[in-house]
């Protein structure tokens, strides 16, 4: 089970403790709504629904809560993606607006739930929460969205709409989270955000949006938390005035089109965990953020940045997990680098610079670390010698200056490239193809030519 399922299995058990105390029998509107959502379900191969019996008390049914009344007050029905059997075909009755009480409804990674935007939701007057994520929903969102005025959540992420964000979503003043992300929605970010003052979440990433930020966006109150905007096709360059946000802990800009420089003023994001700026074509000088407290993940790859060397707050965090500085223009030998002390990076990143020495000494440190790349280098070291933490699972040091022996251990990885260097020697039994051993000076066995007796 997923994060997301577990989280929503302990709330829903909660819940189910709460409605307990006040022994609720079920209303016969919810109960036929909800009857009527279960019939619209063509397949159900785990068996999410089998609680859903006509004659029963529906509030005691899985999925289904209700707080000290005989009225459905919440609906939590979800799959799982890494199961593969837990998901359910079909629709999204319209039968649902009978559940006139209904505060929240969860319907997350369902997979193969089809249909438009549900028009329904537009029936229910006490409707706060709307998460109905990892789905097929198809078509555009409804240009009278706005009509939702009591939502303070709305994450509709992982599923097919297409078109324009509606200008009416403005209206949905009480939202604190929105989410549309993962989606095949276009043009250009609409100008809704001046009285969206209440808004803490914000993520159009994986989407088609293209242009400029809306203006906007400054408007925006100064406790947003995160704005992910990434894998879009948004362009221009990044506004000052996102350093407004000093609440900020999540700032994904990634795989757009954004030139110019990074504004120094990013200086005043002092609680910033998590910053992506990678794939676009930012230049000029990094701003220094000695203030943060604790950056947690930073990506600062394929950009047009000449950091030359790796700053100390990029690497002096106690919280770090994830550094990927790839084409960053660093110049530096790792025979003298030295991460932070607390060494629980799990993935680094450093490919494509003028990165030299051996990685040796740090990796051997390297006890949580599960990914390594450092392809497109200038590495000379001795491979065989090179030893590898158990949980490392990716190692990609292609196209370097590494010499030696591929040696057995490699063989627990997953994922191994040392293509384009100059090792030579038998190599060890593994399951990785030729392509991960191609252009050495003198390899051979399986999966390549088979040594010369």
């Amino acid at each position: 089970m997923n994060t997301c399922s577990f989280i929503f299995t302990l709330g829903a058990i909660f819940l189910r403790c709460l409605s307990s105390t006040g022994a609720a029998t079920c209303h016969p509107d919810d109960e036929a709504g909800l009857l009527g959502f279960k019939s619209g379900i063509t397949k159900d191969p785990s068996g999410i629904l089998d609680s859903w019996k006509n004659g029963t008390d529906c509030c005691s049914w899985s999925g289904v809560i209700c707080i000290n009344s005989d009225r459905v007050t919440e609906l939590r029905v979800y799959g799982d993606f890494i199961y593969s059997r837990a998901f359910l075909s079909g629709t999204i009755s319209p039968m649902l607006a009978k559940l006139q009480h209904l505060q929240g409804i969860y319907l997350t990674s369902l997979r193969k739930i089809t249909g438009p935007f549900p028009q329904f939701l537009f029936k229910l007057p006490k409707l706060k929460y709307v998460y109905i994520q990892g789905s097929l929903l198809s078509g555009p969102l409804p240009a009278n969205i706005g009509q939702l005025s009591r939502l303070e959540k709305l994450l509709i992420d992982g599923n097919r709409f297409t078109g324009l964000i509606p200008s009416s979503i403005s209206n949905l003043t009480r939202l604190s989270w929105l989410n549309l992300s993962n989606n095949r929605l276009s043009g250009t970010i609409p100008n809704i955000f001046k009285f969206m003052t209440e808004l803490q979440s914000i993520d159009l990433s994986r989407n088609k949006f293209s242009g400029k930020l809306p203006p906007s966006i400054a408007s925006l109150s100064l406790t947003l938390t995160i704005l992910n905007l990434g894998q879009n096709n948004l362009s221009g360059t990044i506004p000052n005035y996102l350093s407004r946000f000093e609440a900020l802990s999540t700032l994904i800009l990634s795989k757009n089109h954004y030139s110019g420089v990074v504004p120094m003023s990013f200086t005043n994001l002092t609680n910033i965990t998590i910053l992506d700026l990678s794939h676009n074509h930012l230049t000029g000088a990094f701003p220094v953020l000695n203030s943060i407290d604790g950056i947690e993940s930073l990506d600062l790859s394929y950009n047009k940045f000449h950091l030359e060397t790796i700053p100390k707050w990029m690497i002096s965090s106690p919280f770090i997990y994830s550094l990927k500085l790839a084409k960053c223009g660093i110049n530096i030998s790792l025979d003298n680098w030295k991460l932070a002390g607390t060494y629980y990076y799990h993935y680094i990143d450093l490919s494509e610079n003028e990165i030299s020495g051996s990685p040796a000494r740090f990796l051997n440190q390297m006890k949580y670390l599960r990914d390594f790349r450092a392809a497109g280098n200038k590495l000379r070291f001795d491979l065989g010698k090179l030893t590898f933490v158990e949980r490392l699972e990716t190692l990609d040091l292609s196209r370097n200056l590494i010499f030696g022996k591929v040696p057995a251990t490699v063989a627990g990885l997953k994922t191994l490239n040392v293509s384009q260097n100059h090792l030579c020697g038998k190599l060890p039994a593994t399951k990785f193809p030729a392509s991960a051993f191609a252009g050495n000076d003198c390899l051979c066995g399986s999966p390549l030519s088979t040594c010369k007796v």
